[in-house]
């Protein structure tokens, strides 16, 4: 995968976005709850294909620290206590290329298993 280098991450606390901005002009706004249920960690995607957990309840969240790792990505540290899971610049460029058709399908999955989302958020 071709990534964009990523020249600024800022975190909007009111709004509950991450932005991102990358050299070649793209820029992406990513909720946290969003950020939160695609997380990279194995307590959200399990260990293989067919593991992935449905995390619900996240409406509020909010990240609360961003940790640099390495000059490969961040940790996201969020409200909820949730701290694991390293966003690699590929994963967090995938994700804001993706939102629309990732958001639109959780939503799908939310329905299926019967959750209504706080949409008072």
């Amino acid at each position: 995968m071709n990534t964009p280098r990523l020249t600024d991450i800022r975190l909007h606390q009111q709004s509950r976005l991450l932005e991102l901005i990358y050299e070649n002009g793209e820029r992406f706004n990513l909720s946290c709850e969003y950020l939160r249920v695609f997380s990279p960690s194995a307590e959200v995607r399990g260990h293989g294909p067919g593991q992935e957990v449905l995390v619900t309840g996240k409406e509020d969240v909010t990240i609360t620290t961003i940790e640099p790792v390495g000059n490969y990505g961040v940790k996201l540290v969020f409200s909820d206590g949730h701290d694991t899971g390293i966003y690699d610049w590929n994963y967090l460029y995938e994700l804001a290329e993706n939102q629309a058709g990732n958001w639109k399908a959780y939503l799908e999955r939310l329905s299926e298993a019967g959750y209504q989302r706080n949409t008072k958020a």
